[in-house]
């Protein structure tokens, strides 16, 4: 049955109990540096994508929650779209699900399609982009290009089992300090405004998967209090996902803030060793509560976050000493081989 409106909470859980506890990372081949260069038929790396979810597997994941780009959409539908179902079968062929982001507010603000410019050294996600960025999202007589890229891939996917959820707007009021000077002034409206029509975009496109975008800062514990798009998020997701990158205390205070909305809660984003996010801490709060759980980045590579978001201030000079995100090491090694046992076991349950 196709739902045109916000699903029940009654059919939430009932989604919610068809899956196993999901536990996975955010993921993006280490050969490429932003979606662009995922996703463009000439830097589609699918050998790398195949090795790389082979390892995840081995380290017990069972989702993915993988980043698009509209750019890549409009460049070349058809070819885009291919690309995404040759992605979804070899996930699906290793027992992973996927998780689609179709929007971003975070990084770049000037996205442009072609080669993309290498990583600066030593500087977290440095080549990672918006979609659509400032010059479309501030201007809403245009939001409309982003209209067919949203329903066209939705509704090819929309009863694909390989597609588990569509996470719509990634952080979409985000102001990205390190592009303050191409930031629009307003761009906590302007996205306030796109997300909403992203919701009702994506609900004609009548998926069977749940629709959800993340709440990723403010206070949730009081709906009297909630931002305009906290609220909005709450009000249209199926599922409540969100992000904390804090100690476990921190995850378990948000857990509790959010379970008063009544839906099946995802982690989106977590896992930053230095703030004290990690595996060992987190996870068995996860795991408790069935919270699906999805760390940041496996194979360290052109995205470069293991160095932390400091680095675009200090870039770093070599390795540091306490990786900020990732798991492996390009060669498939764990970067802490009991970090990565631990993942063995808790997900073997």
């Amino acid at each position: 049955m196709f739902h045109r409106r916000r699903w029940s909470s009654r059919r939430a859980w009932e989604w919610h109990r068809r899956q196993p506890w999901l536990v996975g990372c955010n993921f993006v081949p280490s050969s490429a540096a932003n979606q662009l260069e995922m996703w463009q038929a000439e830097t589609f790396d699918l050998e790398t994508i195949r090795r790389e979810l082979g390892w995840a597997r081995e380290l017990g994941f069972n989702t993915v929650r993988v980043f698009l780009h509209h750019l890549v959409w409009q460049q070349d539908a058809h070819g885009f779209l291919e690309r995404m179902d040759r992605f979804l079968d070899v996930a699906w062929g290793l027992g992973i699900a996927t998780m689609f982001v179709l929007l971003d507010g975070v990084w770049d603000p000037r996205p442009r399609p072609g080669p993309q410019p290498p990583p600066r050294p030593g500087v977290h996600n440095s080549r990672w982009l918006q979609s659509p960025g400032a010059e479309v999202l501030g201007d809403p007589s245009r939001h409309h290009e982003v209209r067919d890229y949203v329903q066209g891939v939705i509704g090819r996917f929309r009863d694909d089992p390989r597609v588990l959820a569509w996470d719509l707007f990634n952080e979409p009021d985000n102001e990205n300090a390190a592009y303050a000077a191409s930031e629009l002034p307003d761009k906590g409206e302007m996205a306030l405004l796109l997300l909403d029509r992203a919701f009702r975009w994506a609900r004609a496109a009548r998926p069977r998967q749940p629709l959800t975008a993340g709440l990723w800062r403010g206070e949730w514990d009081d709906p009297r209090r909630l931002s305009a798009i906290d609220r909005l998020m709450l009000e249209q997701s199926d599922v409540v996902s969100f992000h904390c990158y804090g100690p476990p205390r921190e995850v378990q205070r948000r857990l509790e803030a959010l379970a008063r909305y009544g839906r099946p809660l995802l982690l989106t984003e977590f896992m930053a060793r230095p703030l004290g996010s990690t595996f060992e801490g987190v996870l068995p709060l996860l795991k408790e509560r069935k919270v699906a759980a999805y760390c940041w980045g496996l194979v360290a590579g052109k995205t470069q976050t293991i160095y932390p978001w400091d680095s675009w201030a200090r870039p770093y000079e070599g390795e540091p000493q306490l990786w900020f995100h990732d798991v492996l090491r390009p060669d498939g090694t764990p970067y802490r081989p009991e970090e990565a046992e631990f993942l063995r076991r808790i997900t073997a349950d």
